[in-house]
């Protein structure tokens, strides 16, 4: 199991050949390639040429860490066809940049719309016929989180759908932050997944329906806005002990290819504390349920 940083936190204060070296200094030796500017922005075409991916090759070789997994957001499941096609492409770039890095994993998301989910859900299997046979022969392991405001976000069904690819080359990525949208019932999802979980990120969360859901008021009451933080383990409601037992029983942690992310978003003013205070809490975790 490989245990990296997302490294988003440090978008505003270092540009994206910095970031090898910064994740290094911070004690994590892989490097979680979240949408940058420079490299795969959100719902946009990559912007990397060969010379850039060259470099970024050599700056995390310099730094001694590794990358492994990319995690682009593109609107593959989207129910209009002309934003979803553009996906499509955007992502066939996206697997042919993971091939030039040696980086066998992408980690994403569904990207439809809930307001539409039947409509969405064809675009995904629509978008899949065409990227999935390219992921099977390229040998990439293509991830989903069923992120919250998406067509699917409950984390059973997401599984459903995944299994109807009927395809080795699909896992699922469990994200602790959005227990509370996939139905907070984690050692149920972790166990029905299966060996086709293969990634999970560490970042806690509020439990928004709380309180007879009034935890959070938002106006116009009853409107559809999704809720959730990316905070640091201990700051919000997730269960630990149930999530990383969860994931000790999956056997995820004897798997070669999981992979598990901090991916903290809440306090970019004090990235290096909490990325430190993570990975200490991330292994201390671990060491607890293979007691």
């Amino acid at each position: 199991m490989k245990i990296a940083l997302d490294p988003t936190p440090l978008h505003h204060q270092y540009a994206l050949l910095d970031f090898p070296h910064v994740v290094a200094d911070l004690g994590y030796e892989w490097m979680h390639l979240t949408p940058h500017v420079d490299f795969a922005p959100f719902f946009s075409h990559p912007r990397v040429d060969d010379d850039l991916v060259a470099r970024l090759r050599k700056a995390v070789s310099q730094a001694g860490i590794g990358i492994p997994a990319l995690l682009p957001v593109q609107r593959l499941s989207s129910p209009d066809e002309l934003p979803r096609l553009a996906a499509v492409k955007n992502f066939t770039r996206v697997i042919q940049l993971a091939v030039e890095l040696e980086v066998s994993v992408i980690n994403t998301e569904f990207s439809g719309r809930p307001e539409r989910a039947d409509e969405s859900e064809a675009g995904f299997y629509r978008s899949m016929e065409v990227l999935l046979p390219l992921v099977e022969r390229e040998g990439i392991s293509l991830r989903f989180d069923p992120h919250p405001d998406d067509f699917v976000e409950d984390g059973l069904e997401a599984l459903r759908i995944l299994r109807g690819l009927n395809s080795d080359a699909i896992g699922f990525v469990y994200v602790g932050s959005h227990t509370f949208h996939y139905g907070n019932n984690p050692e149920g999802i972790m166990a029905a997944a299966g060996t086709r979980l293969k990634t999970a990120y560490v970042a806690d969360s509020f439990d928004h329906n709380r309180s007879h859901g009034l935890r959070y008021i938002s106006n116009p009451p009853g409107n559809a806005a999704r809720v959730h933080q990316h905070l640091r383990v201990g700051d919000g409601d997730v269960d630990w002990e149930q999530f990383f037992a969860g994931l000790a029983t999956n056997g995820f942690f004897a798997r070669e290819d999981s992979i598990l992310v901090s991916n903290v978003f809440a306090e970019d003013e004090d990235y290096a504390g909490v990325s430190r205070f993570q990975l200490s809490e991330i292994q201390r975790h671990i060491a607890l349920v293979k007691e």
